[in-house]
């Protein structure tokens, strides 16, 4: 007679491979939502058939704890804005995380002293509580609750590194000795989270995010070693070789190193003594039109500020209006546009722009000085000039050349700085007007005038 164990490693081998397969197809945006949904499925039978492991007990308090948690989960996924987002992934990446720490903490009450699979559990929950307590001050800055800017005091970095250093110490007693050990050991390793993202500004939160996803796939896979979870440990492999990778990929896009963003409070003070040459010159919405409706070639470089007004579908209809008159349309996308990775991708695609518009810094900067027309629409620092001068906060960061364009037309509330405190020399331009105002109502009245010229 088969075991039941083997027929459960089968299918656990079986959710494996869609979970790859669902990885490999969120490569693509075109082929992202089949992919989410096949890691999704693969999920609920690794879940499923998760209880018919001999001699699980508590089912009903598990299957309770299921049904509450997916209730809310489905409840706000499906009513959370496109741009309450990041935030969203924030606090569940945490939430990932102190499921891990959880798991940790029954495996170092029950486990073996000595043990390899204590080890294992003290390195899981260190990681996933860190992830969790980090991801939660991650949320609260984004959602607003808490100021953006980095939060900083003297001796931070060596206090910083006495707590996680205490930490260790104390997971290495909880394994050796006594569970007397695991109460303090994971407050440390909660205060090592919080202080560690205290000093880390909004700015950099792209790269926050994509690091606690990371952390807590790590997590999730330290636990899997110490239960022998084939699928966790596969599982949270993949997520936190995933999580790594984009880590250094955006902490790349803004050509900075993960110590930098971790350990520099980029943000946390402003430039001062430089005075920006020139004058900030509005522009109506009529006089924007007709200059875009006699463009050939027209950018549009989209920021947060276009998430906050929730203007991507206007900008949508005023991609249609343009390319109806014959104007080539595309959209320069910064990798750090939003507050996460691919957040404006993913709120153009939804108001209906084509994937095939869409241009990342690398594609799209050679083609700036041939355009007409450049829109920025809610960006600052990352179309900033003054990264290209010495002796800038921002200088050495990537940038989106849309100086370089024929004309500039900024959409922006008012006169602030960006979140760096370096006043945008791309506002005192020459080629550059301000058009002041919600970008979803200017957008509409552009489109408004636009619908009034002739061809």
């Amino acid at each position: 007679m088969t075991d039941l164990s083997d027929v459960i490693e089968g299918v656990y081998l079986l959710t494996v491979l869609f979970f790859i397969l669902g990885l490999q197809r969120m490569s693509s945006p075109s082929t992202a939502r089949s992919g989410i949904v096949a890691a999704g499925v693969a999920m609920l039978i690794a879940t499923v058939v998760t209880f018919l492991t001999p001699g699980l007990s508590n089912l009903v308090w598990i299957a309770a704890g299921i049904a509450i948690g997916g209730a809310l989960g489905f409840v706000a996924a499906k009513r959370v804005a496109m741009t309450d987002m990041p935030q969203m992934v924030a606090i569940y990446n945490g939430m990932g995380g102190g499921a891990a720490a959880g798991i940790a903490v029954v495996e170092l009450l029950i486990g073996p002293r000595f043990s390899t699979t204590g080890g294992l559990s003290v390195a899981g929950g260190l990681i996933g509580a860190v992830s969790f307590s980090g991801s939660v001050i991650a949320f609260l800055k984004l959602q607003g609750w808490m100021r953006q800017r980095p939060l900083t005091y003297p001796l931070q970095q060596p206090t910083n590194l006495i707590v996680l250093g205490a930490a260790i110490v104390l997971g290495a007693l909880t394994v050796a000795y006594s569970g007397a050990f695991l109460l303090p050991f994971f407050l440390l390793a909660l205060g090592f989270g919080l202080l560690m993202t205290l000093p880390i500004g909004g700015a950099d939160m792209p790269v926050v995010i994509s690091l606690y996803n990371a952390l807590t796939g790590i997590a999730v896979a330290m636990d899997g070693f110490a239960l022998g979870n084939y699928a966790m440990v596969v599982a949270g492999t993949l997520v936190g070789a995933a999580g790594s990778l984009l880590t250094l990929v955006m902490a790349r896009a803004m050509n900075r190193s993960i110590s930098n963003v971790l350990f520099s409070a980029f943000g946390a003070t402003e430039e001062t003594g430089v005075a920006v040459q020139g004058t900030m010159k509005p522009i109506e919405p009529d006089d924007v039109a007709m200059m875009l409706a006699y463009a050939q070639k027209v950018i549009i470089a989209p920021g947060y500020g276009m998430a906050v007004a929730q203007a991507q579908h206007k900008v949508k209809e005023l991609m249609d209006q343009l390319e109806a008159r014959g104007v080539t349309v595309k959209f320069g996308i910064h990798p750090v546009a939003g507050r996460m990775p691919g957040h404006m991708n993913v709120l153009l695609a939804e108001s209906g722009v084509p994937y095939d518009r869409l241009f990342d810094r690398e594609e799209v900067n050679p083609e700036f000085p041939t355009a007409d027309v450049v829109l920025v629409i809610g960006a600052n620092d990352v179309v900033n000039p003054a990264a290209r001068r010495a002796g800038s906060p921002l200088q050495g960061m990537p940038i989106l050349d849309v100086d370089l364009a024929k004309n500039v037309v900024i959409l922006k509330r008012g006169q602030g700085k960006g979140f760096a405190g370096v006043e945008n020399e791309l506002f005192y331009k020459e080629n550059a007007r301000i058009l002041y105002g919600d970008a979803q109502e200017t957008v509409g009245k552009v489109i408004q005038a636009l619908k009034q010229i002739k061809d």
